[in-house]
């Protein structure tokens, strides 16, 4: 908890800072040209966030008796990196979606700095996740604010989507409705007690 306390305003700032300081993004008023820009966020996320871990995981076994993955042999370093690339994997997916639906909502230059805003800051929480697991579980906490950013795009993507359909209260249905099994989630997942039914 610490640590996520201590990532949020940083990573809020830094967005804040990217999508209102930056000059607007020159060519974006066509939908084409927003969705290729998008496109090279993308690739530059992937890059980063995607191509290191396998890149880690992949000289690690090159250089030890891990090259052989049925050995059962791993190191803890190992093993944190093969977790942040299966969880990297989980999370660019959401990322990407959540970015170009920002961007299909983004009429112009101006508005599209919020997708380079997005995209600076969930690179950097990968990385800050990244290192902060290979110090403890707990310091993975660094990169909480990457995933709750792209779940906070999404949900504002599917708001837009639900005022198209039906207004106002378009807009709140996909909202609460997730917030809804966000919630359930939450109790459902709680840790049993011994005499809890499974």
């Amino acid at each position: 908890m610490i640590a996520i306390a201590v990532a949020m305003p940083v990573a809020l700032l830094l967005w804040l800072a990217i999508a209102y300081l930056v000059s607007p993004l020159p060519g974006m008023d066509s939908l084409g040209s927003r969705m290729l820009f998008t496109l090279k966020c993308c690739c530059l996320a992937v890059l980063f966030c995607l191509v290191t871990g396998v890149e880690a995981v992949a000289h690690e076994r090159l250089s030890s008796p891990a090259f052989d993955p049925l050995s059962g042999f791993e190191t803890w370093r190992l093993r944190v990196n093969q977790r942040y690339l299966q969880n990297t994997l989980e999370q660019i997916l959401v990322f990407m979606a959540a970015l170009f639906g920002l961007a299909a909502y983004s009429p112009d230059g101006s508005a599209m700095r919020g997708v380079l805003a997005t995209t600076v800051v969930w690179i950097l929480a990968r990385a800050a996740f990244w290192i902060g697991y290979h110090r403890s579980a707990a310091m993975r906490g660094l990169g909480a604010p990457g995933m709750a950013l792209s779940m906070i795009v999404l949900l504002y993507v599917a708001s837009r989507i639900g005022y198209e359909v039906g207004g106002f209260v378009g807009a709140a249905v996909p909202v609460v409705a997730f917030l809804a099994i966000e919630a359930f989630l939450f109790r459902a997942t709680r840790p049993l007690r011994s005499a809890d039914p499974p």
